[in-house]
């Protein structure tokens, strides 16, 4: 799998990043939650779009992974991330 050039973007909502995956020669848009961000990769609550789009990017390795894992495992057009993909048993 690989990334694609899109610049990840805060939601207007501000529930959480969209960002986007190629996966099998096609898009997949996929989200992390805000509350993910905020449980696991220590973002403050409230936090400015630049300091969530920070954070984001210093996460980004695993956040693509565990994508990645997720892909792999349930292939679909569109893809959520959220707390209990990042929890470990």
């Amino acid at each position: 799998m690989e990334t694609l050039d899109l610049e990840p973007q805060v939601l207007a909502n501000h529930r959480g990043v969209a960002f986007g995956l190629v996966h099998q020669n096609s898009t997949v848009e996929c989200v992390i939650t805000i509350a993910t961000l905020e449980a696991y990769f220590w973002l403050e609550p409230r936090a400015s779009d630049a300091r969530i789009l920070k954070t984001f990017r210093d996460g980004y390795g695993r956040i693509r992974a565990i994508a990645e894992r997720k892909l792999l495992a349930h292939p679909a057009a569109r893809l959520e991330l959220t707390r209990d993909d990042f929890a470990r048993p």
